[in-house]
């Protein structure tokens, strides 16, 4: 229901609606139109509405803002899974690969910086570091 308001209160149609009751409640009130007697002529009643409503709206789009911040959340964290398990495969792979080129005798199979592409990624590790990296502790 939040979100539904927030997208409502974020169209031009919800400006228009709010212009012409506007214009119509001042116009009623300042005694534009003499078939209607004006029932709020220091604008009081006015005022009240408009910042309960602002109230409200601000409630609704800090709610849809924290919606969006949790979904964001659990992208970015099935993200993380997804570039974490692709991380352990080619890891695999390479394993695999140099195993094969060893065999057949290539000699880059031999190559230094292999090994560190080789070493296996602890999703724990990586996990601890991004959360110290959030708190400011990282280096």
């Amino acid at each position: 229901m939040a979100n539904a308001i927030t997208r409502f209160s974020g169209s031009m149609l919800f400006v228009y609606v709010h212009l012409a009751l506007v214009v119509g409640w001042i116009a009623v009130n300042a005694g534009l139109i003499p078939s209607i007697a004006p029932f709020d002529p220091s604008f009081v009643i006015l005022a009240t509405v408009a910042s309960v409503e602002a109230i409200f709206l601000s409630t609704f789009v800090l709610i849809s803002q924290n919606r969006a911040a949790a979904e964001a959340d659990r992208r970015a964290e099935l993200d993380l899974q997804t570039n974490l398990l692709s991380e352990h495969e080619i890891t695999r792979l390479l394993s695999l690969t140099i195993a094969i080129a060893a065999r057949l005798g290539v000699e880059e199979a031999q190559d230094p910086s292999l090994k560190e592409l080789q070493k296996h990624v602890a999703p724990e590790k990586v996990l601890d570091r991004i959360a110290e990296d959030e708190n400011g502790n990282g280096a």
